[in-house]
This record gives structure tokens, C-alpha cells and sequence, in this order.
């Protein structure tokens, strides 16, 4: 069922829609810390490359979370702390993921591994496969 947010739509259009969700400078960078960096808690996207400040980092994780891509849970390890994870529909968007690389890597120089660029290139699916089995992996943890 999809998720409503308490936001007003521009249009019905699937890419505005998904404009209004994703499409700034850091949802993105967060759901590929998540699902290819595993990165899960809040000082972890913090220590990303990108140097997000931590108020946008906030404001980001709850719009996701609202938007029904992440999970935000107590940290089993230590419960003052939380830990998030993506939930079936951010696992979704693994595709789109490797596609911007894809696009990226083809265009521009890029920090992406060789090696993976080229997995990906040459075997989207399993790439993705992989990913996801990866995901479940951690969910069992």
C-alpha cells in the first residue's frame, strides 16, 4: 500500500513524485549508505565523505523514515543509541541506485571501484541480487 506524506503533491506524476521524496542533495547519499556502505547509525552518515551537517542529517532520516523507506530502532548493542535500516521499499530503489552509478561511471570520473562498476555493468541482476541478500543478512543480525 503505498505510504501518504503530509505534503502537498505538485502533480501526479510519478517522477515528481519521487522528486518530492528523493530529490535534494543528501536523501540519496543516505539511502546508498545504507544499502551499499552499511553505514546504520547516526554518527556513521555523519563520518561520510560528503560531510553532511547534522541538522539537514535529521531532517533527511525523518522524511525517509516518513516516507516508509527507513526503519529507525533501538540499537540492540546499546539501547541510548539508534540504528537505521532500509525497509523493503528503500531496498527497492537498488536498481535506480545502480543505474545512477552506471550513468555516473559512463560520463565522469568517479570514486566508484572498478570492480564493481563492472559487475555492475556486466550483471545488473546479480549485483542487485546480491545487495538484497546482503539486506536480508542484516536484518536476521
Amino acid at each position: 500500500m503505498p505510504t501518504v506524506l503530509p505534503r502537498s503533491q505538485r502533480s501526479g506524476c510519478p517522477i515528481s513524485i519521487a522528486l518530492a521524496i528523493l530529490g535534494d542533495s543528501w536523501t540519496l547519499l543516505i539511502v546508498r549508505d545504507l544499502m551499499f556502505k552499511g553505514r546504520k547509525a547516526f554518527k556513521d552518515f555523519l563520518e561520510a565523505e560528503e560531510g553532511i551537517a547534522s541538522n539537514i542529517l535529521t531532517e533527511r532520516l525523518q522524511r525517509l523514515k516518513c516516507a516508509g523507506i527507513v526503519l529507525k530502532r533501538r540499537d540492540p548493542k546499546d539501547a541510548r543509541r539508534f540504528v537505521y535500516r532500509l525497509t523493503e521499499k528503500g531496498m527497492a530503489l537498488a536498481p535506480v541506485l545502480v543505474e545512477l552509478v552506471l550513468w555516473s561511471a559512463r560520463f565522469e570520473q568517479t570514486d566508484a571501484p572498478p570492480a564493481v562498476v563492472k559487475l555492475m555493468r556486466s550483471d545488473r541482476d546479480a549485483f542487485i541480487a546480491s545487495a538484497r541478500q546482503a539486506w536480508k543478512a542484516s536484518n536476521r543480525a
